[in-house]
């Protein structure tokens, strides 16, 4: 548990201070594009909604308040906002703003119960030890609260890799394998019970060359992943002939998907050595990526302690994958 949380139960209005403080810290990445940011806020609040409904009450507070942030503070300080159009996405987001507003207060009320609930018994807890003779050890005051270190590596929620995605996806992938081209796919899938799982492969249009693939018409993943309720994961692609890394190119894709969502992965298959790699960018290297205005391939001074490999991911056998194939649609 977070000791300085432990220290503010006794006191409910600081407990509900240190979370909009925490929310009110987010920042807006100029590196990344304004829409990037309009469709991860709709994406956002499909999780703050799951875990409104499983009960989860702090981390919904949490990030229904950084979905405020960022479209009522922040976001109209980015220098491309004017590139935004009046479209579905903008309508959308506004929509959720007037829902939210109301959502938060209600959840804020609820919270300080339950935080005033915490702190009576914490008080009673450390009267009553107060009132007990002193013993040759010490006992100390245990008020059970939810843990709200998540997860271990860093906080980083699990995202349950389905491990036959790889077969599939490597099927898919053959024939510009054969040609020397990569070919990429975007991992979406579910928010449940604070884990994230991988449950649809999406392969859009793209056109790729022996070291690169840009995807085309993303307006068809938005759309499939608005339509089935999904959130954007990560992405996986193929080095025809390398080994698995991540070049100058991968990180600075990579680094608008994990600035997104912290959990997202890149996973790089190179069937000529056989070699998988699931990937996540470092601290160091998310902050010196975003901060990367140079563009196409380029060296990076020390670029191995850029990323690392996501100790997060956690592999299921049995788990289903479902794989959409949009380019030829």
């Amino acid at each position: 548990m977070n000791p300085r949380r432990n220290n503010l139960i006794g006191d409910p209005q600081a407990r509900i201070k240190q979370t909009i403080d925490s929310a009110a810290a987010v920042e807006v990445k100029f590196a990344v594009e304004p829409m990037r940011y309009y469709r991860s806020g709709i994406e956002m609040i499909r999780q703050a909604t799951i875990y409104r409904v499983e009960g989860d009450l702090e981390a919904a507070f949490h990030l229904y308040l950084k979905f405020l942030t960022i479209f009522i503070d922040k976001i109209d300080k980015h220098p491309q906002y004017s590139t935004i159009n009046k479209g579905p996405v903008k309508s959308e987001i506004k929509k959720l703003l007037r829902k939210t507003l109301p959502i938060v207060e209600y959840l804020k009320l609820q919270l300080l119960e339950k935080y005033k609930s915490d702190a009576k018994k914490y008080l009673e807890e450390k009267e009553r030890l107060e009132t007990v003779p002193e013993k040759p050890v010490e006992e100390k005051i245990s008020v059970q609260l939810p843990d709200d270190s998540e997860k271990d590596n860093k906080g980083l929620r699990d995202i349950i890799v389905p491990t036959k995605i790889i077969k599939e996806f490597l099927t898919l992938a053959y024939v510009n394998t054969v040609s020397n081209k990569e070919t990429c796919g975007i991992l979406a899938g579910r928010l449940q019970m604070n884990r994230l799982t991988i449950t649809h492969l999406l392969i859009p249009k793209q056109s790729g060359s022996s070291d690169s693939c840009s995807t085309q018409s993303e307006e068809e993943i938005f759309e499939y992943q608005d339509q089935h309720d999904l959130i954007t994961l990560g992405w996986i692609h193929t080095h025809p002939t390398q080994t698995a890394f991540l070049s100058s190119v991968d990180l600075h894709t990579h680094c608008a998907y994990q600035l997104m969502m912290s959990e997202a992965i890149a996973i790089v298959c190179a069937p000529k050595y056989e070699e998988i790699g699931y990937f996540t960018l470092t601290e160091h290297g998310l902050n010196f990526i975003s901060r990367c205005r140079e563009s196409g391939f380029h060296p990076h001074p020390n670029e191995k302690s850029l990323y690392t490999h996501a100790q997060h991911c956690k592999f299921e056998s049995t788990a289903d994958v479902k794989v959409i194939d949009l380019r030829a649609k």
